[in-house]
């Protein structure tokens, strides 16, 4: 048999396979500022203090329940980051930035995986949008907090998260 050979059972419920792009590419393209990479690196670190007792901080991780409108997204941010300047001594304010939606089984599954909302399912569209939002909300100097479905996505933004979920 070769390689290339069908059989009619496979890949029967498949309609069709798109590659990925390598994350290589996006990390190449859409690269952090010194800002973003410092903003990062100090709430990381926070958060760290905080769970380890050594900031008796709160970490509050608070925001939709997963970005669809990315100007409706940047304005909440924005927003935000008042209320991050002025708690900044009783709290650490991370926005709950989630892109995929694996508790819903019927509709939409999120923005990376399906970023125009029409079932067209253009996940490098939607890798690219989620990526270029971690960077833009971190250069306000809103740090983002995620959640991790798989070992997939995490290659593409886990460098722009300051905390994350598992899921």
């Amino acid at each position: 048999m070769s390689p290339t050979q069908k059989f009619a059972t496979d890949d029967v419920r498949i309609k069709e396979i798109k590659a990925l792009r390598p994350p290589s590419d996006f990390l190449d393209t859409l690269q952090a500022s010194p800002k973003t990479v410092d903003n990062i690196v100090a709430t990381r670190t926070a958060i760290h203090q905080v769970l380890h007792n050594a900031d008796d901080r709160l970490l509050v991780v608070i925001g939709p329940c997963s970005i669809h409108d990315e100007a409706a997204g940047v304005e909440y941010a924005e927003r935000l980051i008042e209320q991050r300047a002025l708690y900044k001594n009783d709290l650490i304010i991370v926005m709950r930035v989630y892109f995929e939606k694996p508790r819903t089984t019927v509709g939409w599954k999120g923005l990376i995986n399906d970023p125009d909302l029409d079932g067209s399912f253009n996940i490098n569209k939607g890798l690219e949008i989620a990526r270029r939002f971690l960077l833009e909300v971190n250069e306000l100097g809103m740090p983002a907090g995620t959640e991790f479905l798989d070992t997939i996505t995490p290659q593409y933004t886990a460098d722009l998260v300051s905390w994350g979920a598992i899921g």
